[in-house]
């Protein structure tokens, strides 16, 4: 099938082109590259660097490459930087997906498949949060997505318009950039990385619904498959606190690092799981990697493919950077010796 991939370039999106070229499929993807970087380009799928708002570029794309389906995850993606500039997401957000809509109605696309987001329903009560509870949505992100949900109802209600959009909870795993959608994980784990200390903001028992990437792909994939229409929670149901995170990430740097606490972050939502019932019933899809897990191989990946970022001008060997996150330890040596060995001439400057 000839699909499309906006956001392809991105950490969710790579990951998906991934396993639709493993699927035999033929995409290309659209990036502007904002917050999706080179490195995570797959060389088999045609790239395009185009701003989704494009209205002229995109569908020139569009002519070319004749998209028999299409998976829309290209967004203005930091919440926080969302409130600084609420007119450049609506531009991205809004404007964007519905030139998408347009054009996927214009040329004829069979399946448009959306990224959105678990932060549409905000709600401390009421846990796991159904797709049927209230929406609240209380940044510009989130109410960007809650408007593009409902432009793709009435062009399914009056085009017909074949879609399905998933409202994933926190994603975390491999390539997440912690400078771009900057999930917790992805920070501390970068700090822990270059031996600095991570902070908690407040209390550290706010709850979010982690999700792994890999499961997040296989929803996507599933929704491609499927004939129904509608909105769907990607999510496990189950609540974790960041003081959780942060010592499941502590384990595999034996424990070296001790909880910092600083004042709380303004508006943090208290609690937050989703229920994924539905998208088991009508998709078939149910989350399969537990978080302990999930977290072991973005560590496992980030030893191998992250740098150190230490802000120093100095130049420190991988192995000995590497050694002084293990040294004197005997936690997962014999993983730490293979990584030595093969990395034992690199070198890296820190910036």
């Amino acid at each position: 099938m000839r699909i499309l991939v906006t956001g392809g370039a991105g950490f969710i999106g790579s990951h998906l082109v991934d396993a639709l070229l493993a699927h035999g499929h033929d995409v290309a993807i659209i990036d502007d590259l904002s917050s999706g970087t080179r490195s995570n380009l797959n060389a088999q799928a045609r790239f395009y660097i185009c701003d989704v708002a494009d209205t002229a570029r995109t569908e020139h794309i569009f002519k070319v490459e004749r998209p028999e389906a299409i998976f829309h995850l290209a967004a203005f993606v930091s919440v926080r930087k969302s409130e600084e500039q609420p007119s450049e997401t609506a531009r991205v957000n809004i404007l964007g997906s519905l030139n998408i809509m347009r054009l996927a109605h214009t040329y004829g696309t069979k399946r448009l498949i959306v990224a959105s987001t678990g932060g549409v329903m905000y709600s401390d009560d009421n846990l796991p949060t159904s797709e049927t509870s209230p929406e609240q949505p209380r940044s510009p992100y989130a109410i960007s997505k809650s408007s593009t949900d409902a432009f793709l109802e009435a062009s399914h209600q009056t085009f017909g318009l074949s879609y399905v959009s998933l409202r994933c909870g926190n994603v975390y795993g491999p390539r997440q950039n912690p400078h771009g959608e900057a999930g917790v994980i992805a920070i501390f784990l970068e700090k822990m990385l270059s031996g600095k200390q991570p902070v908690i903001y407040g209390s550290g028992e706010h709850t979010r619904d982690y999700v792994y990437v890999d499961d997040v792909v296989e929803a996507y994939l599933a929704a491609l498959t499927s004939d129904r229409s509608g909105i769907y929670n990607i999510g496990t149901g189950e609540e974790t606190s960041v003081n959780q995170i942060f010592d499941m990430l502590n384990v595999h740097f034996d424990h070296r690092f001790e909880k910092q606490h600083i004042s709380d972050a303004p508006q943090e939502q208290e609690r937050s799981a989703l229920d994924a019932s539905k998208a088991s019933r009508e998709l078939g899809w149910i989350p399969k990697t537990k978080i302990e897990d999930g977290i072991a191989a973005t560590v496992t990946w980030a030893l191998k493919n992250m740098r150190p970022n230490n802000n120093t001008t100095s130049t420190m060997s991988f192995q000995t950077w590497l050694s002084t996150l293990f040294i004197g330890k005997t936690y997962r040596m014999s993983q730490t010796n293979k990584l030595l060995e093969s990395a034992a001439t690199q070198e890296y400057q820190h910036p």
